[in-house]
């Protein structure tokens, strides 16, 4: 037979494909080779032989399965896998809805709900039983109407009167048969009728004759519950009895439909021309609208090449088009489903009306490795803020509460006396003032003394990270495992491991001051490195992100962002992070001015503190809530015996010396010395500063060792094993050591980064 493997029918061309013929048994013979040769069907041979075959389950089988005798299988187009059950079941339970509702998932959120369920009964009840007197006038006053209706729809009903219409039509027809159908129809229903009134009457005259020999009480009882039974019954149908105690506001309910002509009026191309193809199937539900808080929720996949950002980009369009306040509409992204998944939600009140209040206003007391409490998301949960191993990042045009969002920070820190509070308010406008009384270094304003204090801040803070690095290096691992401060080590006074928070509000002030601020980025820069796990916090706040006054190592570095309106792309980035006004993060979709005004002062987008970054308008304390918090942090700290520093009276404590610590180490390295052990470096530095690397040079081994390998890290420059022998001479080791090259090489990055700051 002729090979035709390469063409259907004879006649059309198809592109070769590769096969490959399994011999794991003899061949089919063919019917050529002789009489007693297999027959094989044709359509069998040409379903073989076609190169794109259909899809059947001896294809779909598995390379290892069973191979009919003599199969043709493509190899350039192997068969699905076979799936685990266990991974179908789990895609299907990702579609699975939740038993549990969403507001019943969070104890706070549950518990707010009932409170709100419980006064909002409490209030209802209490305004209709205030209003009973009105109510029992009504009804007196429509009981002699309600009687009248009473006694006329009893004669109706007795003497069948609602039938005379129809009876009255046959005799005007002259039907005679009909008439008298309909008239011995009547008879009997009034016959029994009467009965059923009689016997309705002789009830009534007794249930009277019983009621007028009783007490009195009983008497005005039944009196009052006529007088309602007719009442009602002679209500007028356009003024109701009971008057609503709660006027509802009419908001309309989300729908697919209302989401849909929404986003059809954005002027997106995307959606324009998917909705011109496909209406059906161009915007996708991935699963049902449902009321999520005070507010509705849709989960919607845009259409192909839509993304969030271009919906969030016409949010004041979005607005108008659903009906509802600007403050109410909440569109955000789901990056980690994919770019286009949108999560609507549209609130039922506008979020810049709401005031948020600090649930720290009533706490006794704080505990900061619990977080700090810091405001509502647009669904009114609290959010709160991880404080303890990691720093805090805050910035915003003028006005739009940037020092609001700290004082409610500083709250939270002053309320544990354990935690040792560092503010400073380069502002000069004294809004942490209140706080002064606790705190161990304070300072407020705007001139060169107090900028200069803070950078002294920062250079002590530095030593104590150091000084930190050191103690938590040197405790068993039974009590620090993981080489990080607890709660239980914070707890031991004598190790000094207590939480530290350093508050510059108005940070731009500093860092970009021609005196102190070189220096003092540098050491913001290794204070965020470094301390994050020492219990050494930074919160900085600033009203002017750009490079100059929010240097770059500390705007990358810091873990917690919080961004209330900015101006454009490039601050709205200093302060959340690259690329996240392209990833729909925008803090410029936030209305300038205060709330009674329309404008979203307050709230922000908060980066870091949750998986994902959320919407949250920040607690509000004015002065005289911030003045309480702080009385109550003074008589708090007093009993513990924890007031230090500025809040004892004691005088500001002299800045540790100032130093260049690459530059020191290149200083007592010889050029000869390719590779030197730590323990030497920091001996040689000792005797060169010995008020900055004494200490450092009084402890020993391990500890020794890694105070030189931790205060490196900032700058890049790795430690290892290097061989060596000591000073005096001796048997050579291998120990933790520097190379001479990785010095130099970290100073030629760092003054090349300088220069070219200083350049552009």
């Amino acid at each position: 037979m002729t090979d035709h493997t390469t063409t259907t029918n004879g006649h059309h061309p198809v592109p070769p494909v590769e096969l490959a013929v399994l011999p794991e048994h003899p061949p089919v013979p063919n019917p050529g080779d002789g009489p007693g040769a297999e027959v094989v069907s044709i359509t069998a041979v040409r379903d073989r032989r076609h190169p794109y075959p259909s899809a059947t389950p001896q294809q779909d089988a598995p390379a290892d399965g069973s191979v009919l005798e003599g199969e043709v299988i493509r190899v350039d187009q192997p068969g699905e896998a076979d799936r685990d059950w266990r991974t179908e079941l789990a895609e299907k339970n990702r579609t699975r809805r939740p038993i549990v509702p969403l507001w019943l998932r969070s104890r706070a959120e549950a518990i707010e709900t009932l409170k709100w369920a419980g006064e909002y009964a409490a209030y209802v009840s209490g305004y209709q039983l205030a209003r009973t007197p009105l109510y029992a006038t009504r009804l007196t006053l429509r009981a002699p109407r309600g009687l009248a209706r009473l006694v006329y729809g009893m004669v109706r009903w007795t003497f069948d009167l609602e039938g005379e219409p129809v009876r009255l039509a046959t005799v005007v027809k002259a039907d005679p048969e009909s008439y008298l159908k309909l008239s011995r129809q009547r008879d009997s229903r009034v016959r029994l009728r009467v009965w059923v009134t009689g016997a309705a009457l002789v009830t009534l005259l007794i249930a009277s004759l019983v009621v007028a020999s009783a007490p009195t009480a009983a008497q005005w009882t039944a009196l009052a519950a006529a007088v309602a039974v007719l009442g009602i019954v002679g209500r007028p149908a356009d003024r109701p009895l009971i008057e609503r105690a709660v006027i509802p506001t009419r908001v309309e309910k989300l729908t697919s439909d209302i989401v849909i002509r929404a986003l059809s009026t954005l002027s997106i191309a995307g959606i324009t021309q998917a909705l011109a193809k496909n209406p059906a199937d161009a915007i996708r539900f991935v699963a049902p609208i449902t009321r999520d808080g005070p507010g509705w929720r849709a989960d919607i996949d845009l259409p192909y090449g839509v993304t969030v950002g271009d919906v969030l980009d016409k949010r004041d369009r979005l607005s108008g088009s659903l009906r509802r306040p600007l403050g109410c509409i909440w569109p955000e992204g789901d990056s980690s489903v994919h770019e286009g998944r949108l999560i609507l939600w549209v609130g039922d009140k506008d979020l810049s009306k709401t005031i948020v209040k600090s649930p720290l206003l009533k706490a006794a007391s704080h505990d900061v490795f619990k977080g700090i409490p810091f405001g509502n998301d647009p669904r009114g949960r609290l959010i709160t803020v991880p404080l303890i191993e990691n720093n805090v990042l805050i910035g915003s045009l003028p006005g739009q509460g940037k020092t609001a969002s700290v004082r409610e920070l500083a709250a939270g820190v002053v309320l544990d006396p354990t935690a040792e509070p560092w503010f400073h308010e380069l502002k000069g406008s004294g809004d942490l003032d209140p706080y002064e009384k606790v705190c161990h270094r304070y300072v407020s304003g705007i001139e060169d003394e107090a900028i200069g204090y803070a950078a002294d801040s920062l250079v002590l803070l530095r030593a104590e990270v150091m000084r930190r690095a050191g103690v938590l290096k040197s405790l068993p691992s039974d009590l620090c495992p993981d080489k990080k401060v607890t709660r239980a080590i914070a707890d031991r006074r004598s190790l000094g491991l207590h939480p530290l928070v350093c508050i510059i509000d108005e940070c731009q002030n500093l860092f970009a001051h021609p005196k102190y601020g070189k220096q003092a980025g540098e050491d913001a820069e290794f204070i965020i490195k470094l301390g994050r796990a020492l219990g050494v916090v930074l919160i900085l706040a600033t009203q002017r992100p750009d490079k100059d006054s929010l240097p770059t190592g500390i705007s990358a570095n810091v873990s917690i962002r919080f961004c209330l309106r900015v101006a454009g792309q490039v601050e709205n980035d200093m302060i959340l992070g690259t690329s996240a006004y392209k990833n729909g993060i925008r803090a410029t979709l936030f209305v300038p001015g205060p709330p009674d005004k329309g404008g979203d002062a307050g709230t922000g987008y908060l980066v870091g503190a949750t998986p994902m970054p959320k919407v949250v308008k920040s607690a509000y304390l004015d002065t005289t809530a911030t003045q309480l918090i702080a009385d109550r942090a003074y008589a708090l700290r007093k009993a513990a015996g924890r007031l230090t520093g500025h809040a004892a009276g004691e005088q500001p404590a002299a800045s540790a010396p100032a130093y260049d610590l690459l530059a020191d180490v290149a200083a007592v390295l010889a050029a000869d010395e390719a590779k030197i052990w730590n323990e030497v470096v920091v001996d040689r530095l000792a005797e060169l500063r010995p008020e900055v690397y004494g200490p450092w040079a009084q402890q020993e081994g391990p500890a020794k060792t890694a105070q030189l390998t931790n205060a490196l890290k900032p700058y890049g420059v790795k430690t290892g094993q290097v061989w060596g022998t000591p000073p005096g001479g001796g048997k050579g080791a291998n120990r933790i050591g520097i190379v001479r090259d990785d010095i130099l090489s970290a100073i030629t990055e760092r003054d090349g980064k300088r220069g070219s700051g200083a350049g552009s």
